[in-house]
């Protein structure tokens, strides 16, 4: 398996939201670019950093014509408190076997950590950028916002 690039077509995928409804990548394409951001887990300090970032920079995206869902190995149900609890605005999806995760090729961390790794998938479904950072965690929301406005 050849890992994904910018430029090739993002691959589909379905999986629980923390609404509890299933969510396709398919229903946005051709409708809005897609900011996806995958984390290592709800309530940590990074990750409760990052998904803040991409909280107060929502209408940005929203402005611009996309949308962004956080994806992680954590349950529906850790999803709904950590969406309540941050005011989360955006979909956040339940990859608990990383079955998306090992889709779209994010690399663990120290083998070990699931990685921090966003793309951002323009209407027609193709990858633009790929931003990979541990711990520059509000540079992943800076570099999607530099690339959804260049679409």
């Amino acid at each position: 398996m050849t890992s994904l690039k910018i430029g090739d077509r993002a691959p589909d995928f379905t999986l629980p939201s923390a609404t509890g409804e299933n969510i396709s990548l398919s229903q946005f394409l051709g409708k809005k670019a897609i900011v996806i951001y995958f984390y290592p887990k709800d309530d940590t300090p990074g990750c409760t950093a990052e998904s803040c970032a991409f909280r107060d920079n929502y209408d940005v995206f929203t402005k611009a014509g996309a949308e962004v869902i956080g994806i992680s190995g954590d349950s529906v149900a850790s999803h709904q408190q950590f969406a309540s609890k941050y005011q989360l605005p955006f979909i956040l999806l339940s990859d608990s076997e990383n079955q998306v995760r090992k889709l779209f090729d994010v690399p663990a961390t120290l083998f070990v950590l699931p990685g921090r790794v966003t793309y951002v998938i323009d209407k027609e479904g193709i990858v633009r950028h790929i931003f990979n950072s541990m711990l520059d965690f509000k540079a992943h929301v800076d570099e999607a916002i530099k690339t959804i406005q260049s679409l």
